[in-house]
């Protein structure tokens, strides 16, 4: 690893110290052919910026992200800032030369996610990189289901049933956020957490979505303002401002797949009780897989060409040298978290820039998510014209 990428982090919230930590580790535990040095972190505050690069051990800060682009000693462009800034950050950077990983959703709308989508394949042509950050599908698991349906072990797909429940904008009270400025975030639950659904099914099947029967709710439509200092985990005051919610809290959409499979999709930020409750089930006609994040170390397996008497959903435990990205971690059995997922996303980067495996998703990848969002939006806003059945008649005896 003689040679260092030397990688500039826009964005200093959550994701920011995530992907900060992601590059420090993937060099210890993984052999790269470039080691990955996180040089500078630029932010909109220039105290704030300071003091979060302190605190992830970045040498330097910027309040100005352009900056980046005329230093000359920059490689790759990590950004981790919300979407409405995507598209402009990563356009600059790759006209620039510098290879990009942009957080997802890849944009917030499909006309900056095409563009997007149009420079990454032009760059690709001068040998820079695009990638996006849909880090659920570094999840061991997961890319251990994925190798078992390319093999054809659960046969032709039928069936996709994906949930992504969180509850954390349960309490009508909870604070407001820029995810919930339409503005800022594009959507609501639908991209935040959907969007990673959406990506999931599609590279596991290997099959594009095509079309979409959707409904999205806004149950609470506006919640207080409180000092961004305060967190999730706030209370606001009696008499605090209240801010108008501009996004949905709760999606619910059927999918048609290219190769003619059914998907069941719901995504929502009011299902109390579940934290981060990310599942997905394939049905082919040969087995099934099926996969909960709160036990991201297993995957169920279910292998219908056994005898009847064999047949059912089976625990793996994918922890095995021989899994995917296992065997850089510890002994067999040994867990690993959801920061693993980031220093998997960030190992995957390194090795693309260094033309060894090809980036994914790529940039193309991101902005077909992007228009499968556009039409659930659009699916959703067509609710009055839509013909509902209003009157279902009851059982009779």
């Amino acid at each position: 690893m003689s040679d260092p990428l030397r990688v500039a982090i826009v964005g200093t919230g959550f994701m920011g110290r995530m992907h900060a930590h992601a590059w420090r580790t993937a060099p210890r535990f993984f052999d790269l052919p470039r080691e990955p040095q996180v040089v500078l972190l630029a932010g909109s505050d220039a105290a704030r910026t300071a003091a979060a690069a302190e605190r992830f051990g970045i040498p330097e800060s910027t309040d100005d992200w352009t900056n980046i682009l005329a230093r000359g000693d920059i490689d790759a462009v990590d950004i981790c800032t919300p979407g409405d800034t995507h598209a402009e950050i990563a356009l600059a950077a790759l006209s620039a030369g510098l290879h990009v990983l942009c957080e997802k959703p890849l944009a917030n709308d499909v006309a900056d996610a095409e563009r997007m989508a149009a420079a990454g394949i032009a760059a690709a042509e001068r040998g820079i990189v695009a990638m996006c950050g849909f880090s659920y599908r570094r999840t061991p698991a997961l890319a251990f289901a994925r190798r078992l349906i390319e093999e054809g072990r659960i046969g032709a797909v039928r069936h996709v049933r994906a949930q992504y429940l969180q509850d954390w904008l349960v309490d009508p009270d909870a604070p407001f956020t820029w995810r919930l400025d339409r503005a800022r975030a594009g959507s609501g639950t639908l991209g935040d957490i959907g969007a990673h659904s959406i990506d999931t099914a599609q590279w596991l099947t290997g099959s594009p979505i095509t079309a979409v029967s959707a409904v999205t709710r806004t149950f609470v439509t506006d919640r207080p303002v409180l000092d961004e200092r305060v967190g999730l985990g706030g209370r606001a005051e009696a008499g605090a401002r209240r801010e108008q919610v501009t996004v949905d809290d709760a999606t619910a959409f059927t999918a048609s797949f290219a190769d003619g499979a059914l998907g069941v999709f719901e995504a929502t930020r009011m299902a109390t009780g579940h934290r981060n409750a990310n599942r997905i089930e394939i049905s082919g006609d040969r087995g099934a897989v099926s996969f909960d994040f709160s036990r991201m170390n297993e995957l169920q397996f279910a292998d219908a060409t056994l005898p009847a008497g064999e047949q059912g959903f089976r625990r793996i435990d994918v922890t095995e040298p021989e899994h995917p990205y296992a065997g850089a971690w510890w002994p067999a059995g040994h867990g690993l978290g959801y920061e693993h997922l980031f220093t998997h996303q960030s190992v995957d980067f390194v090795r693309a820039v260094a033309g060894e495996t090809a980036p994914h998703p790529s940039f193309a990848d991101a902005a077909q998510v992007q228009r499968v969002l556009d039409a659930v939006e659009r699916s959703a806003a067509a609710d009055s014209a839509r013909t509902w059945v209003t009157q279902v008649e009851g059982v009779r005896s």
